[in-house]
Order: C-alpha cells, then sequence, then structure tokens
C-alpha cells in the first residue's frame, strides 16, 4: 500500500478497548506496529477476508476497521471471540473449514502458525488454499538457534497468559517458512521486519525476531 498511509496506536486502542478492557488503560504498541506491518505488505482492497485463528476476534476486528478490507470472518477452533464484535465468527474442527471453495479473497493469520503442531501446518494452509483465491497474509515469529526459542517462548507467555491463549509452540526458521510456503504452493512475495521493541527490552528479544509475509500463489 501507499507509504502515506499509517495506523496510529490511537486508532488501534478505539477498536481494542471497546472489547477487551484489559486495553482501556494499555497502550497497544505491539498490535500498532503489527497491523502496520500488514499494511506494509497489503496488495490492494479485499472484500472478504478470512482471519485464520483469530482467538478473541479483536484482531480481525481491527483489520476490518482500518486496513483494505471488506467484510472479515474470524475462525478458530474454540470460541474465545469478544460477544460485541462486528465481524463474522465461525468455531470449527481444525481440519476442514466450514467455508465453500474461493469463498475469500485474502487471508491472515496472525501470531498462530507457532502454536499449531509441525504435522498439522501443512494441511491447514492447504485447506487455507481451498478457501481463499487470493494473497495469504503471515505475521508470525523467526528463530535462528536455540536462544531464540527460550526468547520467543519467554515472549509468548508475556502476551498470551493475560487472554488464556496458547503456550505450546514450535518456531519455525526461514528455511522452514520457505520450505512450508512452497510445500502448500506458495511462494513468499513480501517481507516486513518492524519495530516492536526498543532499547533493553529489544537488546533482550531482537525484532528480527519479528516476520509478517505476504504469500502468493505458485
Amino acid at each position: 500500500m501507499t507509504a502515506t498511509m499509517m495506523i496510529s496506536t490511537a486508532d488501534v486502542s478505539r477498536t481494542l478497548a471497546r472489547h477487551l478492557r484489559f486495553y482501556r488503560g494499555k497502550r497497544p504498541t505491539y498490535q500498532t506496529v503489527m497491523l502496520n506491518d500488514l499494511l506494509a505488505v497489503w496488495q490492494q482492497h479485499h472484500a472478504h477476508v478470512l482471519d485464520v485463528g483469530g482467538g478473541t476476534g479483536v484482531i480481525g476486528q481491527c483489520i476490518a476497521d482500518l486496513l483494505p478490507a471488506g467484510s472479515v470472518t474470524a475462525v478458530d477452533v474454540e470460541d474465545r471471540f469478544c460477544p460485541d464484535l462486528t465481524i463474522a465468527t465461525q468455531v470449527y474442527d481444525g481440519a476442514a473449514m466450514p467455508f465453500a471453495a474461493s469463498a475469500f479473497a485474502a487471508a491472515t493469520i496472525n501470531n498462530v502458525v507457532h502454536h499449531v503442531p509441525a504435522q498439522r501446518r501443512l494441511p491447514l494452509f492447504r485447506e487455507i488454499a481451498r478457501v481463499v483465491d487470493g494473497p495469504l497474509y503471515i505475521k508470525d515469529h523467526v528463530a535462528g538457534g536455540p536462544l531464540d526459542h527460550v526468547r520467543l517462548t519467554i515472549l509468548d507467555l508475556l502476551g498470551n497468559l493475560p487472554f488464556s491463549g496458547m503456550l505450546k509452540a514450535s518456531y519455525l526458521s526461514r528455511a522452514e517458512w520457505r520450505a512450508l510456503a512452497e510445500a502448500s504452493g506458495y511462494r513468499i512475495a513480501a517481507e516486513r521486519e518492524g519495530r516492536y521493541r526498543r532499547g533493553l527490552f529489544a537488546l533482550l528479544f531482537p525484532n528480527r525476531l519479528e516476520i509478517t509475509m505476504r504469500w502468493e500463489r505458485r
């Protein structure tokens, strides 16, 4: 998208605070960087967007409110969705999504893949490819070695405990991301590394641990 388009922390805070009391007193810095990274690799306006592994649904709501998207549907394997969302939500069995082929123009999957068991990742992306006709926008993590796995485990604990999110995780290397994309019938068309942390926190948990990608069909 155009470089002049930016999502402000105030924009994100307005959406999050409407649905989660936690954000009425907390500045959503991480979520703002994440949404701007998605915007940076976002290709065009997408009429129907699927948010895979939507959790509480608030990031899908932010995508609907703040990114070039029409309708957004969040899907997950359990119902933790906030009750007052304006986006559609759907629970599924983790295998077959209850949507027709090519029902969506694009999909997002944000900080989810590392929580999916390794043997289930390829089936998940093949199912996404069935119901999504266009690009996939993926925000996740990259591990360069054992120390990065420890760092990312700590970050997941800090980020997920307040929302009863999933804690078990297995992080992918860059080579593993490329291999997963290729096996799923995609190529990594764009990447973005945002500035999620500053100062000492960035030294302890380098920003290179975060990655946003656009996958396109090969």
